[in-house]
C-alpha cells in the first residue's frame, strides 16, 4: 500500500480499492448495558411494571445476537414503537450517542421535502452579459450558473428497482449546447465560466476524511453537479509482459494529470495496483502491474473543482458543434455584487421533481446529492455564509419533529462526516412525525426495500423480511445502521432504528446482524395493538435492566 498525504490507499487483486485512515474519528461511545423498555402495566401492591411476552421473546433473541463474538465488543441502539400508537416496545441505548452514517440521510431528505416540497425543480442557466451580432458572434462571457441541481448527468427518471442511464455523462451539458446552437452563436468572444457561487464554496463538510476525497463517494460539494463531480480512469493492460498499460481518463478534466507508471504482467498473475493524489494536488499516480489478457479496470474518481471541469466539459461541447471559443474554461466560486449588470438567460435546463432526486438519494444511498438537498433548502429560504450558519438551518425542523435538544449532532447531510452524532430515539421520532406529512408518500417510497432494490437488493431475500422492511441503510469503516419501517404479516405497522458502532468484525457480521433483528422484530411484533389503546410511557431503566438480567 502507499500512503497518500496522511492516508493509505491500495487496490488488491479483486478489483477494490480500499483506504484506511491513519488517524480513526474518535466515537462518542457508552457503556452497552441494556435499556428494555416497554408500556406499564396497571398499578399493582409490588408496583412492578408489566414486560409484554413479545417485548421479552424479542429481548431474548436481540440479546443473542448482541452476544456474538464477532459484533459484542461494538455498541448497540435498538428502538422499536408501534407506528400507530407510539407506544414502546423495545429499547437499548436509546437515548446514547452513535455515528449514524447515511441514516442522516433520513433527516436531510425529511427537510428537503418538507422546506422545498416533492414537486420543486431545480433551474440551472446558460447566461451572458454580451450581445449576439446578425453573424452569430457572442461579445462576452457564457457563465454556466449551478444552483445545486444533483442530477445534471445521464440517468433516467423516475428511479424504479433500479438505476438507469440514457445517453453519455455529459448529456445535460449537451442539450444546453444545444440550445445555444439553436440560437445561432457561432462564435463566444469570452471564456466559458463554471458558476458555483450560489452555494458558499465548502467542497469537504467537516469529518470528512482525506482518503473520501480521492473516490466517487467523496466527490467535492459544489452548486454544479454534472454526473455527480466525478471522471473515470481506465485501466487496460498490454498484450504482454513488460509493455505499460493505457489509462484513459473520460470525460476528459484539467482537474488532474495521470502520471501511468503501470506495467503489463504475465497471464494469471494477480493485479498489484496503488493510486496516490495528495491533498491539493492535481497529479494522480497510478503504480503496479496488471496481467496480460484480462479486463481493464475503471475507476471512478472524484473532481476537486466541479466549476472548473464542468466548464471545460461545456467548452468541448461548443467546439464539437462548430462553436468557436476564443477564451478559456474556469471556474468562479465568489458571487458578484448585487451592483454587478443583470445577466440575460441563452438557454435553461429545468430538473426533475424533487421527490424523484430524494428517491435516488436514498435508494442507492448518494452522498454528494444529498448534500445539494441540504444547501438548496437553505439557499431557498435565505444565504449563509460558514458552515456553522448552514447547520443551524435544521434546528427549527427537528423541533418541530419533536426531536429532543441536542440528540442530532449535524456536521454534514449525507453522513459521510465522522463528527455526525444522532439518537435512536431521534431518528424514530423523525419518522414518527414523517409519516403524519402531506410529503410522507414520496419519502416513504424513497426507502430501500428489503430484498427488492436499493441498497437492501439482495438483503433477506426469501426470508419473511423481503418485502416488509423499508429502511434506509449507513455504512462507512466500523459502522453498520439500518432505520425505517416495518410492516408485520398482521399488518401492524412498526417504526425502528438499529444503531451499531465500534465494529470490529467483517463487514457482513454486522449486517447480519441487522438481518436477524429486522426479522425478529416482525415476527415478535406481529400483533396488532388493542383498539382504543393509547400510547404508554416508558418503563423505568431499573425494570428494563431487570429484564435484561432475567
Amino acid at each position: 500500500m502507499v500512503k497518500v498525504g496522511f492516508v493509505w490507499i491500495g487496490l488488491f487483486a479483486c478489483g477494490v480499492f480500499s483506504s484506511t485512515a491513519v488517524v480513526a474519528a474518535k466515537l462518542s461511545g457508552s457503556e452497552s448495558a441494556a435499556a428494555v423498555a416497554s408500556p406499564p402495566a396497571a398499578a399493582s401492591k409490588t408496583n412492578k411494571p408489566h414486560i409484554s411476552a413479545a417485548t421479552k421473546k424479542f429481548g431474548e433473541r436481540a440479546d443473542a445476537f448482541l452476544a456474538a463474538p464477532s459484533v459484542s465488543k461494538g455498541e448497540w441502539g435498538l428502538l422499536i414503537i408501534d407506528a400507530e400508537t407510539g407506544e414502546t416496545l423495545y429499547e437499548l441505548n436509546a437515548d446514547r450517542y452513535f455515528l449514524p452514517a447515511s441514516n442522516m440521510k433520513l433527516f436531510t431528505t425529511a427537510l428537503a421535502l418538507a422546506k422545498l416540497g416533492p414537486d420543486y425543480r431545480f433551474h440551472t442557466t446558460l447566461e451572458t452579459r454580451g450581445t449576439i451580432s446578425p453573424d452569430g458572434a457572442l461579445a462576452g462571457n457564457i457563465f454556466l450558473v449551478g444552483r445545486g441541481d444533483p442530477n445534471l448527468s445521464n440517468r433516467k427518471f423516475p428511479y424504479n428497482l433500479k438505476e438507469e442511464f440514457d445517453g453519455a455523462p455529459e448529456k445535460v451539458l449537451a442539450e444546453l449546447a444545444d440550445a445555444l446552437l439553436a440560437k445561432g452563436v457561432k462564435e463566444i468572444a469570452g471564456d466559458v465560466i463554471g458558476d458555483d457561487s450560489y452555494f458558499p464554496r465548502e467542497p469537504y463538510p467537516s469529518g470528512w476524511e482525506i482518503d473520501d476525497m480521492v473516490w466517487e463517494y467523496g466527490a467535492a460539494v459544489s452548486a454544479i453537479v454534472v454526473d455527480d463531480n466525478t471522471t473515470t480512469l481506465t485501466l487496460t493492460p498490454g498484450d504482454s509482459a513488460g509493455v505499460s498499460a493505457q489509462a484513459v481518463v473520460a470525460p476528459a478534466t484539467p482537474d488532474f494529470i495521470v502520471q501511468n507508471d503501470v506495467i503489463t504482467s504475465a497471464a494469471g498473475t494477480k493485479s498489484d495496483l496503488t493510486l496516490t493524489r495528495e491533498p491539493n494536488s492535481k497529479v494522480v499516480v497510478i503504480r503496479g502491474t496488471m496481467p496480460a489478457q484480462t479486463a481493464p479496470r475503471k475507476l471512478v474518481l472524484s473532481i476537486h473543482d466541479p466549476a472548473e471541469h464542468a466548464a471545460a466539459l461545456l467548452t468541448r461541447l461548443l467546439v464539437e458543434r462548430g462553436i468557436k471559443v476564443s477564451g478559456v474554461p474556469r471556474s468562479m466560486h465568489i458571487a458578484e455584487p448585487t451592483s454587478a449588470a443583470p445577466r440575460a438567460i441563452l438557454a435553461e435546463h429545468v430538473s426533475v421533481p424533487l421527490g424523484d432526486s430524494v428517491k435516488l438519494v436514498n435508494k442507492i444511498s448518494q452522498n454528494l446529492h444529498t448534500e445539494m438537498l441540504l444547501r438548496a433548502a437553505a439557499r431557498n429560504t435565505a444565504a449563509w455564509n460558514t458552515p456553522e450558519d448552514l447547520m443551524k438551518f435544521p434546528v427549527d425542523f427537528y423541533t418541530a419533529a419533536g426531536i429532543a435538544p441536542g440528540d442530532v449532532i449535524q456536521h454534514d447531510a449525507s453522513g459521510l462526516s465522522r463528527h455526525d452524532l444522532v439518537t435512536p430515539r431521534a431518528i424514530v421520532a423523525l419518522l414518527k412525525y414523517a409519516q403524519a406529512q402531506p410529503w410522507f408518500e414520496p419519502y416513504f417510497a424513497s426507502l430501500p426495500v428489503a430484498g427488492v432494490d436499493g441498497t437492501l437488493e439482495t438483503a433477506m431475500k426469501n426470508t419473511p423480511s423481503a418485502g416488509r422492511i423499508h429502511a434506509k441503510t449507513g455504512s462507512v469503516e466500523h459502522v453498520r445502521t439500518r432505520s425505517g419501517f416495518a410492516d408485520t404479516a398482521g399488518g401492524r405497522r412498526l417504526i425502528f432504528s438499529f444503531l451499531s458502532n465500534n465494529q470490529g468484525g467483517t463487514n457482513h457480521e454486522a449486517s447480519d446482524t441487522l438481518d436477524g433483528l429486522c426479522l425478529a422484530m416482525i415476527e415478535e411484533f406481529d400483533r396488532k395493538p388493542s383498539a382504543g389503546n393509547a400510547p404508554h410511557k416508558r418503563a423505568p431503566r431499573e425494570a428494563a435492566q431487570h429484564l435484561k438480567e432475567q
